[in-house]
């Protein structure tokens, strides 16, 4: 189970033509399928980093879109030209095209094997997140955290009835750094606004993020 960044306010690969931009993009690579968790801002910047790391868009099977901001569903509109028949997993506002079949996400579900949508964690903005198990623990992958990381923790604990080790993601605001004590691997990315503050309190525990950032769930630790 590999994680790779294709999409987020910095550039974690230097010197391969990576762009960085406002907005976030995961790519969800394990032995049984490939998935897209949010897709940025601008196809052009998505598609350009996708070429760059060698991502063939003809390999994603699934997409999900955390909530309907644009910087986290805008690049959508320009990649769906170059994917096949995907399943897409939306809250709230839909998107339409004969590419692309539209999946229940009001609520938890298993969309492939050991990795789990949340459904809708309520909050100023409703949003949903990814959780999914490596080798090493179960992790979370989160867009903006709107609802907070509380309830998005809660909310992957119900699903999974075991400890969350990773956390990998957009975290807004969040500052009740009491949350993620036993976290083993924290990973904050795009609208983090207390990146700084985190890296003092986890030390051991936290690691830059970018576009171009891989994460592999089964040696990470």
């Amino acid at each position: 189970m590999k994680l790779k960044i294709i999409y987020d306010n910095k550039v974690y690969k230097k010197g391969i033509g990576l762009q960085s931009d406002w907005g976030f993009a995961c790519l969800i690579e394990s032995k049984y399928d490939t998935i897209l968790f949010d897709t940025g801002a601008n196809g052009k910047i998505l598609l350009n980093n996708m070429n760059k790391l060698d991502i063939d868009p003809c390999i994603i099977k699934k997409i999900v879109l955390s909530h309907n901001h644009r910087d986290h569903y805008g690049g959508l509109k320009l990649l769906v030209s170059h994917l096949n028949d995907i399943n897409l997993y939306q809250l709230g506002y839909k998107i339409t095209n004969e590419k692309m079949k539209l999946a229940n996400a009001e609520n938890p579900k298993e969309i492939s094997k050991n990795i789990w949508i949340t459904g809708i964690v309520k909050g100023l903005v409703d949003e949903q997140s990814i959780v999914l198990k490596g080798k090493i623990g179960w992790f979370v992958i989160t867009g903006c955290s709107h609802p907070g990381l509380k309830k998005i923790l809660q909310r992957a604990e119900q699903i999974t009835y075991c400890k969350i080790i990773g956390l990998v993601g957009g975290f807004h605001g969040f500052n009740d750094f009491s949350i993620l004590e036993d976290l083993d691997c924290i990973c904050p990315c795009h609208c983090t606004a207390h990146i700084q503050d985190l890296k003092r309190a986890f030390p051991n525990a936290i690691s830059d993020c970018g576009v171009g950032k891989i994460l592999d769930l089964d040696v990470i630790i």
